[in-house]
């Protein structure tokens, strides 16, 4: 996982090591852990949203894929400040940031739900990943503060799980509010009076609603936590010159190479996971919709279950070797999901998850483990990679629209994941340089 670099005065080495969690700090770890799984819902509705979108705003699926779109570019476009808020606030000024961007977002979707506007969603989820991308950037390096330095791989690990865990559940939610259970075929749906066709639609534009609005109440009672509990304090670097800085870090031959692995598997992942319910139905078009989420939500059960194995494992294989491993049966399993038939292309794609898990945490942390106290400024290039989530869907989309079927378009991600197996297997050598 990510190994940011210890506060002053502490260090792997220090022999009065802290404790697993320091003393007094218990419920603060508790709480910025909760971050981890805030963010996984987020992400994880979106691909619900997608299907939601098609049916409620008459989107064919290049336009749907546009949600990961708007979510991803959220995130490209405020890593980077949110480094450098994080830089000269603080963590917790960060966090606070972040979440009250989620908060705003996610209340966005009511009046956007009203106007039955796309352009209001889009807005309303790049609103909701700037506040997920201070989150990201803050949670992952602020994990090390809370203890001794030692641990802080272990610490992390552990709240990698509470993401996978809300990774998992929120198909679940999701196909239970979101999804209203009521579907129309095309020929149906044609066949209506207008009037009785826009009433279905508005009905479907509204199911988002409750959902959002929720959440949003739990971002702001876990905002009020995060200003009330105590937090450890980490010493600042406010100096230097950060462009100077960045262009420092982008000498760095495995970070480089690291941002471009990040920028393929996120694409892969949102490609697979935002199409996951269509290509279900067309390789078995009788299977119901919220029957498909289901199915997702098993596959991001095994991606939290592929996450706490992967941990185990590399205590006896090196991370690049695993990292090459699961790269290998993620491309054999994409290649039987895009061409082949019934159930086997059915759990292939439900089995990618489990060896997607360890993907991201560990580009992330060969990438920045050669930086010392340049993390802070590496670290945000890797989570703009993410923006590969913003390009693959609507690329899918798009072929999936008189050049192949949505099924075949997976092979988009089998590619992503050759390069991921590129990146684990010049890794070693990357590194020493």
């Amino acid at each position: 996982m990510i190994a940011p670099p210890a506060p002053a005065g502490t260090g792997p080495g220090n022999a009065t090591g802290r404790p697993f969690i320091a003393p007094g700090y218990a419920i603060g770890f508790a709480v910025v852990v909760s971050l981890f799984f805030l963010w996984a819902v987020a992400n994880n509705f979106n691909d619900l949203l997608i299907r939601q979108f098609q049916k409620a705003l008459d989107l064919n699926r290049a336009q749907a894929g546009l949600v990961q779109f708007a979510f991803y570019i959220g995130y490209f476009v405020m890593a980077l400040p949110a480094g450098l808020v994080l830089r000269r606030f603080g963590y917790r000024a960060g966090i606070l940031a972040g979440l009250g961007f989620y908060a705003v977002g996610a209340l966005l979707f009511y009046p956007a739900a009203e106007v039955r506007e796309y352009g209001a969603f889009l807005a309303a989820l790049f609103v909701i990943a700037s506040g997920a991308a201070f989150l990201e950037t803050a949670a992952n390096p602020y994990i090390v503060a809370f203890g001794d330095p030692a641990r802080a791989e272990q610490r992390l690990n552990l709240a990698q799980a509470f993401n996978g865990l809300g990774g998992a559940v929120a198909p679940v939610i999701g196909a239970r509010f979101i999804f209203s259970g009521v579907e129309h075929d095309r020929a149906s749906l044609d066949a209506m009076a207008p009037a009785a066709r826009a009433a279905y639609r508005a009905a479907e534009a509204q199911m988002v609603q409750l959902p959002y609005l929720v959440l949003a109440g739990v971002v702001v009672l876990i905002a009020i936590a995060v200003a009330l509990v105590r937090l450890p304090e980490v010493p600042r670097d406010t100096g230097g010159n950060t462009l100077q800085g960045l262009r420092s870090v982008l000498g760095v031959r495995a970070l480089r190479w690291a941002v471009v692995a990040q920028f393929f598997y996120v694409g892969a992942q949102v490609g697979v996971w935002s199409f996951f319910i269509d290509v279900v139905k067309t390789i078995s078009p009788a299977t119901p919709e919220r029957q498909a989420a289901y199915l997702l939500s098993i596959s991001l059960a095994l991606f939290l279950a592929g996450r706490l194995i992967g941990t185990i494992l590399m205590h006896r294989i090196v991370a690049p070797r695993l990292l090459a491993a699961f790269a290998i049966a993620n491309i054999a399993l994409m290649l039987v999901a895009a061409l082949g038939q019934g159930n086997p292309a059915i759990y292939a794609l439900i089995f990618s998850s489990f060896f997607m898990s360890i993907m991201f945490p560990t580009i992330f942390s060969l990438g920045v483990r050669d930086l010392g106290p340049r993390a802070p400024l590496g670290a945000p290039l890797i989570v703009m990679a993410v923006i590969g989530g913003a390009v693959f869907p609507p690329l899918m989309g798009w072929l999936s629209h008189g050049v192949v079927s949505i099924q075949t378009a997976m092979l988009v991600p089998c590619l992503s994941f050759a390069m991921v197996l590129a990146f684990a297997l010049s890794v070693p050598r990357a590194v020493q340089r």
